[in-house]
């Protein structure tokens, strides 16, 4: 068994890890456990966050949303978020730490299928108003995103009964995971890095 710790940004992300993604990899012999950070997530919090949790893990990995960063350069993007993480950890974290950054938000995975959000939501007008979003972004849930004023957590809660913590674990467990890897590539290289833990 493979003890990995995920330092999450907060609550939701939390909630999500426990409840969804740790059962998922408990048969592949891995066994998640997610910290919060509490928000106000930027690199030198992440990288202090990080040197704490070393000790008592395996591995380290993180789950923040590209959204959910502060003080960032105008042309960040997630993969030059991670790369920054990974430059200034300790030297003896970097090769047992696999950082990511969900672009852009964790409610983005949510749109994968459009008929579990409706379910869990109680509305067939939010499985149609899901898709047609998602039919804006080419079918890609993880491209949902303008602007961080119709960030996909904005979009929710504007055009329906969307409650962060409550409904976005639920969503995602009654979709369940294969069908998010299967519409987020990101989000699915990520959990193949952490599935190659254990080989």
């Amino acid at each position: 068994m493979v003890r990995v710790g995920i330092s999450v940004e907060g609550t939701t992300e939390e909630k999500f890890i426990k409840q969804v993604l740790a059962p998922y990899f408990i048969g592949k012999n891995i066994y998640l456990t997610a910290i919060s950070l509490g928000g106000d997530v930027n690199v030198d919090k992440v990288c202090a966050e990080l040197k704490k949790l070393a000790n008592n893990f395996d591995f380290i990995t993180t789950f923040y949303d590209f959204y959910g960063f502060k003080k960032v350069d105008q042309d960040e993007t997630k993969e030059s978020l991670e790369d920054k993480i990974l430059a200034r950890v300790h030297d003896n974290i970097k090769k047992r730490l696999i950082p990511f950054v969900q672009k852009y938000e964790f409610e983005g995975l949510l749109f994968s299928e459009p008929e579990s959000m409706g379910l869990v939501l109680k509305s067939k007008e939010v499985t149609e108003w899901a898709k047609d979003v998602l039919d804006d972004f080419n079918g890609d849930p993880e491209q949902i995103n303008n602007s961080p004023e119709t960030a996909p957590s904005k979009r929710l809660i504007k055009h329906t009964s969307y409650r962060k913590t409550t409904h976005g674990p639920k969503i995602a467990q009654e979709m369940g995971i294969d069908k998010i890897r299967e519409k987020c590539s990101g989000f699915d290289a990520w959990l193949t890095k952490v599935e190659a833990l254990v080989e």
